[in-house]
């Protein structure tokens, strides 16, 4: 059953293009129904080995992924799709298998949705990863006014939404560069995962929801340690992370 528009609240969105890939034809015709009502043009694909081709070929503002699709499995349409493009993608994986979710995060998937889903839930997850792609400000650097920061060696421009390092341009998924921001925002304080959370996900985390560290672990990799040797990225256990800064006390140590 379709459940209209009005009835979740808001009006129709932009006409943006999605492809949903998944070898469950009925799965396909529901979700395609069910986000033709929310305001979006769906197309569907049962995958393939020409189904990388078709994506980078397309239009498409999301690709909505399964995991389990026979022959080029979803994680290898993602490594190859990775290669050429960060078209945010979301990732259905199957409910409980955690392995699932966490190699998608580290390949480069936008956020997961595990099967069954409530399409409520789907058309949520669908408009946050829209939203921060698109590069709309989060409301602290609204109020802020700051559309360009700088902590030691790295330089962000939230219009461009470009990152450098020492000069020399580092590649970010949508999710890396506002947790980038932010915690360039708050730079040598705690900013929880729930803060992390709710500005690089646009939701809250669940109990045992893994998401963000996943993504700082990959931001972490991409940017390297501080200049100084230590840490760039400081784990606090149990409450969130630090962007450390030149000068900040006892900076290399892990908590």
């Amino acid at each position: 059953m379709v459940i209209p528009a009005t009835l979740l609240g808001g009006g129709p969105l932009t006409m943006e293009r999605l492809l949903i890939v998944d070898d469950d034809l009925e799965l396909c015709d529901l979700v395609t129904e069910y986000l033709g009502s929310e305001g979006f043009a769906v197309d569907s694909s049962p995958g393939g080995p020409t189904i990388v081709e078709q994506i980078l070929g397309g239009t498409y503002d999301l690709i909505i992924l399964d995991v389990m699709i026979p022959g080029m499995n979803g994680f290898d349409i993602l490594r190859r799709l990775r290669a050429h493009s960060h078209l945010p993608v979301l990732m259905l994986t199957a409910r409980g298998d955690e392995i699932d979710r966490i190699i998608g995060l580290e390949i480069g998937a936008d956020d997961y949705l595990p099967k069954p889903f409530n399409p409520r839930e789907l058309v949520a997850r669908i408009r946050a990863i829209l939203r921060r792609y698109r590069g709309e400000e989060s409301e602290t650097t609204a109020k802020s006014g700051i559309k360009k920061l700088k902590i030691d060696d790295l330089e962000l421009d939230h219009r461009a939404r470009m990152v450098w390092r020492q000069g020399s341009p580092v590649e970010l998924t949508s999710v890396e560069f506002n947790l980038l921001e932010i915690m360039m925002q708050h730079a040598g304080n705690v900013v929880t995962r729930d803060e992390l959370a709710k500005s690089g996900l646009g939701r809250d985390l669940g109990i045992f929801d893994r998401s963000i560290d996943m993504h700082v672990s990959n931001l972490r990799k991409k940017l390297g340690p501080h200049p100084r040797g230590f840490e760039r990225i400081k784990t606090i256990r149990g409450v969130g992370y630090i962007l450390t800064i030149t000068g900040q006390p006892e900076a290399g140590k892990e908590e």
